[in-house]
């Protein structure tokens, strides 16, 4: 029998990993990673929390990004728990990042990256 822990990464597929890298480092505050092997592609992973990661992968996007949905929750999604949801949200605000609040009555709201990746971004609770 498996027992699952966790999930350990989330991959996401990028155009230019400087770009995303402005987006998930100085908008969002996330961390890189240091500890990412060469691979053959550019790319960076980005710490969230203590044992989990974004893995930014530089390469031909087989999906098309055109018409994606506003609203990233009807859309494939990265959710990311996080303590100072209204900071994040002041800096999307600040750097002209469209974003939509949760439907569920949840502290959510969701945007996406430069690529079109959907980023679901939830307010952790105190007890968190």
């Amino acid at each position: 029998m498996s027992e699952f822990l966790g999930i350990h990464h989330a991959s996401v597929i990028v155009a230019d990993t400087a770009r995303a890298l402005a987006f998930y480092v100085d908008i969002l505050g996330m961390q890189v990673d240091a500890a990412r092997p060469e691979l053959g592609f550019p790319g960076a992973w980005l710490k969230v929390g203590d044992a989990q990661q974004i893995h930014l992968l530089e390469l031909p996007n087989p999906d098309s990004v055109d018409a994606r949905p506003a609203h990233a929750g009807r859309d494939r999604h990265t959710a990311l728990r996080l303590r100072g949801l209204d900071t994040v949200q002041s800096r999307l605000e600040r750097h002209g990042i469209p974003f939509t609040r949760s439907r569920s009555g949840r502290r959510a709201l969701f945007c996406h990256d430069p690529d079109g990746n959907g980023i679901e971004l939830i307010e952790a609770a105190q007890s968190d």
